[in-house]
């Protein structure tokens, strides 16, 4: 709905990221009007068979087979069409959400656009910023030298993004979690552990 509604402000910030999106951005509006239209008339199409199927059951009562016995035919062709504008419906939406797919998220309103890091805007800095050397090493050299993180098996389990924790790694990961949710209660925040199934 939100492109929809918002399309040249959706194509527009995503020229932020250097992504066109013109193309795709026209392609869901379009599917999703057919989505729209065939479920509009998916949804006449199970009503007007409820509706009829109470008038069946009504000419039966009063012995009227012939005209029942019509309605019945009708209702068939309803529950066919039915049928195939539900695999349209399917098939509309899996294509609308393989496009949505290939969209990014928008970026917030405040970004400017740029091609590289050196063309951010710097909003505020905090601290002091440490001069490791050149013989500094990258968090994921660390973590396979301590063998703590183990990305690869994360990857396979779950995709990129997430990885394992092993040894010191784990304990590192739960003091943390520890460290934010005590940070948290003094803020005055209740913990809960809900009930999973």
């Amino acid at each position: 709905a939100f492109i929809r509604e918002n399309k040249d402000e959706v194509i527009r910030r995503l020229t932020v990221k250097n992504f066109s999106a013109g193309d795709i951005v026209s392609q869901i509006i379009d599917l999703d009007e057919k989505r729209r239209e065939t479920q509009k008339k998916l949804d006449d199409g199970l009503a007007e068979a409820n509706l009829l199927a109470r008038e069946i059951g009504g000419l039966f009562q009063k012995g009227m087979a012939t005209e029942a016995n019509a309605l019945k035919e009708k209702t068939a062709g309803l529950k066919e069409m039915s049928r195939e504008l539900s695999l349209a419906l399917d098939e509309i939406t899996g294509r609308m959400n393989e496009l949505l797919l290939q969209l990014p998220n928008l970026p917030h309103i405040s970004v400017q656009p740029g091609h590289s890091a050196a063309e951010n805007e710097v909003v505020f800095e905090w601290g002091t910023i440490p001069m490791l050397g050149e013989a500094a090493k990258p968090h994921w050299e660390l973590a396979g030298e301590y063998d703590i993180i183990d990305f690869d098996l994360g990857s396979k389990v779950t995709g990129a993004g997430f990885p394992f924790y092993k040894g010191k790694g784990a304990k590192l990961q739960r003091a943390l979690i520890n460290f934010f949710l005590e940070e948290a209660i003094k803020s005055g925040y209740t913990e809960f552990q809900p009930p999973l199934f």
